[in-house]
């Protein structure tokens, strides 16, 4: 493997996918309320792209400092696990995302002082910077959440509450109750993929001391849990439709259901730890899909 396919390896494009859910789907309920901002729309696709980024390089960083990322892991080998790249070189490229991902938020977030006040700016601010030194603190550092079994409640604040509730803020100015609803929705899908990434490394995180929640429960609990995740997911956004009924365009999003029951089956049929890993591309790409049929379905 040469460095530049290293470096595309660790930026982990499967990813993205995931990352961009919560900005189209609070874009698309921005929009559902007639107060849509193309600006907002691209700076916040840009920063959620360089932040998710700026985690995968840690995290590789990071799993390769404790020994995580090793010849028995079952998933793709590692940039710097893989001795292209070197630690400093990692450190250096973290460096550059984590400008870009501070000069994108910034700019978002002047674009979106035309709607709120000094003081919810200052709010937004903090949410950044915080997203940013959690995008980092996965898995680098003293004390990695990542490591504690704290990645699950992560993920669920910013890929579901700040992703969603984040970009639909800055596009109106206000915020409702209501819109949790489909956050969550897509912040349990996010941890869904978490899920799968930490069953499919249960063997390993264990021996390498990366306590992830799946660790601790244990893989039949593990398969429990994901079936509530991706149940709860499918149940909120139905309620949600209820609630705000106009047309049975709202129903859209049902085109994704059969993917995520898939995905279901899947896991509890599995014996194979390592069979799991295609799976997480599967259903990063069905929680974009449930995203874009739902907000389409709300414009339509």
């Amino acid at each position: 493997m040469n460095k530049t396919k290293a470096w595309i390896h660790a930026f982990r494009l499967r990813t993205l996918p995931l990352a961009l859910s919560s900005i189209f789907l609070g874009s698309f309920l921005a929009a559902a309320h007639h107060s849509f901002s193309l600006k907002i729309f691209i700076l916040a696709t840009l920063t959620t792209l360089f932040l998710q980024i700026l985690s995968n390089l840690a995290n590789d960083l990071g799993d390769s400092i404790s020994g995580a990322d090793n010849n028995e892991r079952v998933g793709p080998e590692r940039a710097v696990q893989s001795g292209v790249i070197s630690h400093k070189e990692m450190k250096g490229m973290l460096i550059v995302f984590v400008l870009l991902s501070l000069c994108s938020g910034l700019w978002l977030l002047y674009e979106g002082m035309q709607l709120i006040n000094l003081k919810q700016g200052v709010i937004m601010l903090v949410m950044g910077l915080l997203a940013i030194g959690a995008a980092i603190n996965y898995t680098v550092g003293k004390n990695p959440y990542g490591y504690s079994g704290f990645g699950d409640l992560f993920v669920f604040l910013f890929f579901g509450l700040v992703g969603v509730l984040g970009t639909y803020f800055l596009h109106t100015g206000n915020i409702s109750w209501g819109l949790f609803l489909p956050a969550v929705s897509v912040g349990l899908l996010s941890v869904g993929v978490l899920n799968l990434n930490n069953m499919r490394d249960i063997d390993n995180d264990a021996r390498t001391g990366k306590i992830t929640l799946v660790v601790k429960m244990g893989t039949a609990n593990a398969k429990r849990y994901h079936f509530t995740l991706l149940s709860i997911a499918m149940i909120l956004p139905c309620l949600y439709t209820i609630f705000n009924w106009q047309s049975a365009f709202q129903f859209l999003f049902l085109l994704s259901f059969p993917f995520i029951v898939r995905n279901v089956w899947h896991v509890f049929k599995n014996e194979n730890a390592r069979d799991l890993d295609p799976e997480l591309k599967r259903l990063a790409i069905s929680t974009l899909l449930f995203s874009l049929s739902f907000g389409l379905g709300l414009v339509l």
